[in-house]
C-alpha cells in the first residue's frame, strides 16, 4: 500500500484523514514504512474497541524496530508469517527431495510461479539490501554489508562468534551487533538460543546462526544448482537449517511461542535442537546422512546421562534415510519427511 507515493504522502501529511476513510477497518501492508501511524491507530482502536479492525503487515518485525515506539501492547495479536513450511509444500504437492527443498527454499514466488531459484533469489537479496536495509538503518557501504551477509551464510548452523565475524568483515563489534539486529528484524537470520535450565551450567551461551530461508543462504553461498548443494561442504549445516526453521514454522503457524534451543557444554558435547515443553524436553540430532550411524546418537546418550528430575526427556534422530526405527536405548530414528 505505502509503496505508492500518493498514498504514502497522504498518510504522512494527514494521518487522521487517511485512517478515517477506512470506516470498516483495513489491511495496511508495509506499515513499518510510516511508524507514526501506530499512535493514531491506537487511538482509533481504543475508541471503537473492535477486534481485528486493522490488520497490519510488513516485511519487518515491528517489535524490533527502533523507530516504532508505540507497540500497541494489549491491543494486538502478533502472527509471524514465514516462508512456506514443508507441510504446506507437501499439501500443495510441491515437496521434493531435501536437496531440492534446501536449494529452492520456501518463498512462494519461485515455487508457485516456477521461477528458477538461481534467478529469483539474487534479485530478492539485492532488493532487500537496497530497500529494506536502508529503511532500518542508514548504511552507507552496502557492498560491505553484502560481504557481511555472505559471511553469515558461510556460518550457517554455527555458534555465533561476533569477534571472528567482525574481523573477517573488517568492522567493529558494535557494527556487527547493529547489522545482526537488522538481519533479525527483517526476518533474514534466526538466532537459536542456548538451553541450560537445570542440566549443566558449564555451557556455551552464544546463539547459533540460521537463515529463515535456505534458498537465501544457498544464493549467498553462490550455489547455482541442486547438484552443487549435494556436494557442498555445508550440506549438513543447510539440512540442519532447513529442519530447525521448519520446526519453528510448525510452532508459529499454530500461534505458539518459539520453544527451540540448542545445547552444548564447554567440553564439546552438544545437541542440535531441543524442544522445551511444559512437562517434556525433546532432544533432536539432525543429520544429512541416509544411513543411520552410531555417531548420530553420541550427543543424545550423553545428554540422557545428565541428571534432571523435572521433565521427561525424549530423544530422536532426524536423518535423510527412509526407515523409521525405535532403538532399544530409547532413541527414536525418523526420516526427515516424518518430522513435517
Amino acid at each position: 500500500m505505502f509503496r505508492e507515493p500518493d498514498v504514502a504522502e497522504f498518510a504522512t501529511v494527514d494521518p487522521n484523514g487517511f485512517l478515517k476513510q477506512f470506516r470498516n477497518g483495513a489491511i495496511l501492508d508495509e506499515v513499518q514504512k510510516l511508524p507514526h501511524l501506530f499512535s493514531y491507530i491506537q487511538q482509533i482502536v481504543d475508541e471503537n474497541n473492535k477486534a481485528g479492525f486493522f490488520i497490519l503487515s510488513g516485511s519487518n518485525n515491528f517489535l524490533m524496530q527502533e523507530n516504532i515506539s508505540q507497540t500497541l501492547a494489549g491491543r494486538v495479536a502478533y502472527l509471524h508469517l514465514l516462508p512456506c513450511s514443508l507441510r504446506e509444500l507437501k499439501t500443495a504437492k510441491l515437496l521434493s527431495t531435501y536437496e531440492n527443498q534446501i536449494f529452492n527454499g520456501g518463498y512462494p514466488e519461485p515455487l508457485f510461479k516456477k521461477i528458477d531459484a538461481v534467478d529469483w533469489y539474487p534479485n530478492y537479496i539485492n532488493t532487500y539490501v537496497e530497500r529494506d536495509v536502508r529503511q532500518l538503518k542508514n548504511i552507507t557501504d552496502l557492498a560491505l554489508f553484502m560481504k557481511f551477509l555472505r559471511l553469515c551464510a558461510g556460518r550457517t548452523g554455527q555458534i555465533l562468534n561476533m569477534q571472528s565475524l567482525g574481523n573477517d568483515c573488517g568492522i567493529d563489534a558494535k557494527t556487527v551487533q547493529a547489522w545482526l539486529y537488522i538481519l533479525q528484524s527483517s526476518y533474514i537470520i534466526y538466532l537459536l538460543k542456548p538451553f541450560y535450565n537445570n542440566y549443566n551450567k558449564r555451557i556455551i551461551k552464544a546463539p547459533k546462526l540460521y537463515f529463515y530461508d535456505t534458498g537465501v543462504a544457498c544464493s549467498l553461498l553462490g550455489l547455482q544448482n541442486i547438484e552443487q548443494v549435494s556436494l557442498h561442504p555445508s550440506i549438513g549445516a543447510l539440512f540442519e537449517n532447513m529442519m530447525v526453521i521448519d520446526l519453528l514454522k510448525q510452532r508459529l503457524n499454530k500461534g505458539l511461542q518459539d520453544n527451540l534451543y540448542y545445547w552444548r557444554d564447554k567440553t564439546g558435547n552438544e545437541l542440535d535442537l531441543l524442544l522445551d515443553m511444559p512437562t517434556t524436553v525433546t532432544a533432536i540430532e539432525i543429520k544429512a546422512g541416509a544411513t543411520m550411524n552410531a555417531d548420530y546418537q553420541k550427543g543424545l546418550l550423553y545428554f540422557k546421562g545428565i541428571p534432571n528430575d523435572e521433565k521427561t526427556l525424549k530423544t530422536l534422530v532426524c536423518y535423510t534415510g527412509k526407515t523409521a526405527q525405535n532403538r532399544s536405548n530409547g532413541i527414536e530414528v525418523l526420516p526427515w519427511e516424518k518430522m513435517i
